[in-house]
């Protein structure tokens, strides 16, 4: 993307400092889930600066997913605080109310690990649902803005297709625009690259780097570590529902302090 094509993609509040060193953008504070008997999460703490990409490391099963998921209302938790830029604040120990929960989920746009766009709609009508359907802005104007946004993915031409004729990559990145279309203060995105042909993963990779380089605010759950260590500006690492170890990439990656965390990345660097 050229520096000309900044205006469409300039983040809520403009862009955020040099390594995220501006005040914080997300506050998470004693968030805990529980499926049943089953505990998820116990006490997770987490914050964000505006601009910082925080990568969110950890085990299947240990709790990532389901935290990214909270931070947005798509899983509702049992106890904790969601504090998203000055406006957002949800207790959800006390309870939430419904205008609560669809301003958190307004403050933020989720990119899937499966795409979940709209089978039935093409392209363009997946980027347009959010936008006009739920913000009720101007179709005209949104629409313009997502036929910009296409077009510096490379997709452009692909305005009038469904989900079905593209590959998994294109299906990703039409995922991205689409998060992108609703303006949110912040980018969540779920394991982005896991469902893809490894030829494919590289591209995804390349336009999450250049959102980050242009100063989204990010929360990424990834087993990507090489990524992770050049994209993140904090790494946090989570296991049995907590966060073990949090702190910048290079010391957490490379000379964790925490034994599971040395565990966990030395099994994924050296699998076999």
């Amino acid at each position: 993307m050229s520096p000309a094509d900044h205006d469409v993609l300039e983040p809520p509040g403009g862009h955020g400092p040099p390594g995220g060193t501006g005040e914080p953008v997300l506050v998470v504070e004693g968030l805990g889930k529980s499926f049943g008997d089953h505990t998820v999460l116990r006490s997770v703490d987490l914050r964000v600066r505006r601009g910082q990409v925080l990568a969110i490391i950890g085990p299947s099963g240990s709790g990532k997913t389901t935290a990214l998921r909270c931070l947005n209302g798509l899983e509702r938790p049992d106890a904790g605080r969601v504090l998203v830029g000055s406006d957002v604040a949800v207790d959800f120990s006390r309870g939430a109310s419904r205008t609560q929960l669809a301003a958190l989920r307004d403050s933020s746009a989720m990119v899937f690990q499966h795409y979940n766009l709209f089978p039935h709609k093409t392209v363009l009508e997946n980027v347009l649902e959010g936008p006009v359907v739920v913000q009720r802005r101007p179709r005209e104007e949104v629409t313009a803005e997502a036929l910009e946004l296409l077009g510096r993915v490379g997709l452009a031409e692909k305005r009038d297709v469904y989900p079905f004729e593209l590959s998994g990559g294109q299906q990703q990145r039409v995922g991205i625009v689409r998060a992108l279309a609703l303006r949110p203060t912040l980018l969540l995105f779920d394991e982005p690259t896991s469902a893809l042909d490894p030829e494919l993963v590289g591209d995804v990779l390349g336009l999450i780097k250049e959102l980050a380089d242009e100063g989204w605010t990010m929360v990424i759950v990834t087993h990507e570590l090489q990524f992770a260590r050049e994209v993140a500006h904090e790494v946090a690492f989570i296991d049995g529902g907590t966060v073990v170890e949090r702190g910048h990439p290079d010391q957490v990656l490379r000379d964790p302090r925490e034994e599971r965390t040395r565990q966990f990345v030395q099994r994924l660097l050296h699998p076999f």
